[in-house]
């Protein structure tokens, strides 16, 4: 068997009367020789890291030595005005607080890569707690999550170096709207969807790391990430579509990702990264070991 697009995937599942998750996890047993029990201990066991990625930046010191990742998640957790839904703002705050313990070196989940590792951990997590998604149904997401990125890492990328940051985070999203669409019922064809809308919706975003650094803007576009694929769920659950296949929309995104200059795939030469702001941080970090961080003019 072989997982190479998502009409294949439906299609499959379709056939064999199975759902998504349970095609992905039969997958791993067959072409990667693993154990079905020991597929689910290391679900748990990934989604326990997630969860503890999430919890340690809301409650721990979170500020880099460059000083750009400054205790966001707690920030946007404890906001006095309130622009969104408090349930919607707890879900930023999720995702920033995961994606900033990866920046201060703390324990995370690729998912699919540790730039885009605080998207997953915030959806799941809150998933959870607002809409007392079960464990077990949580680990099914995190299998269909998975077949999503196996398949876009197959027909674009996953990797902002060749993509840009719609590789990275827009992946990520890809997968978090697809788990959610799950969690709360969606039929497949409604998983299918969401991960449309999310890629359309993210299609052509750069990779521009301030001084080279896996900080900024990726934590802001974590949040923002995670913000966008609840949305995406939202409008596949209402029976809304992309108009345009998933498979389709895949190619579209990996036509785009070779078209973009190479300024805009991590090298930290475009973009945010080349205002003049950020050369200066750059400079200033790069020239002085000494410095420890960079002193924000708020």
């Amino acid at each position: 068997m072989r997982l190479e697009s998502f009409s294949g995937w439906g299609e499959m599942a379709r056939r064999e009367g199975i759902p998504l998750w349970q095609v992905v996890l039969n997958y791993e047993v067959h072409q990667r020789g693993r154990p079905e029990a020991e597929i689910w201990a290391r679900l748990e066991q990934v989604y326990a890291v997630m969860a503890e990625a999430v919890r340690s930046g809301l409650s721990e010191p979170r500020q880099t030595p460059s000083g750009l990742v400054r205790d966001s998640g707690k920030k946007v957790a404890q906001a006095s005005v309130e622009v969104i839904d408090s349930r919607f703002r707890k879900l930023l705050a999720y995702a920033v607080a995961a994606k900033e313990t990866n920046a201060c070196m703390g324990r995370v989940v690729a998912a699919p890569t540790a730039g885009a590792s605080g998207i997953m951990p915030g959806v799941l997590l809150f998933l959870e707690e607002e809409h007392g998604v079960a464990r077990r149904r949580l680990y099914e997401a995190m299998l269909i999550a998975a077949g999503v990125a196996l398949i876009i890492e197959q027909k674009a990328s996953i990797s902002g170096a060749v993509g840009g940051c719609q590789a990275e985070t827009g992946t990520a999203a890809a997968m978090a709207a697809a788990a959610i669409t799950y969690c709360l019922s969606g039929t497949n064809e409604m998983i299918f969807e969401a991960v449309a809308i999310t890629i359309m919706n993210m299609m052509g975003l750069i990779c521009d790391p301030v001084a080279g650094l896996v900080e900024l803007p990726c934590v802001k576009r974590n949040g923002s990430a995670a913000v966008i694929a609840a949305a995406a769920a939202q409008m596949a659950l209402a029976g809304d579509t992309a108009v345009i296949p998933v498979d389709e929309i895949v190619v579209a995104m990996g036509e785009v990702g070779a078209a973009m200059d190479p300024r805009y795939k991590e090298t930290a030469l475009g973009g945010t990264a080349a205002t003049p702001t950020a050369q200066a941080i750059a400079q200033k970090l790069w020239t002085d070991p000494t410095h420890i961080r960079y002193e924000n003019p708020e």
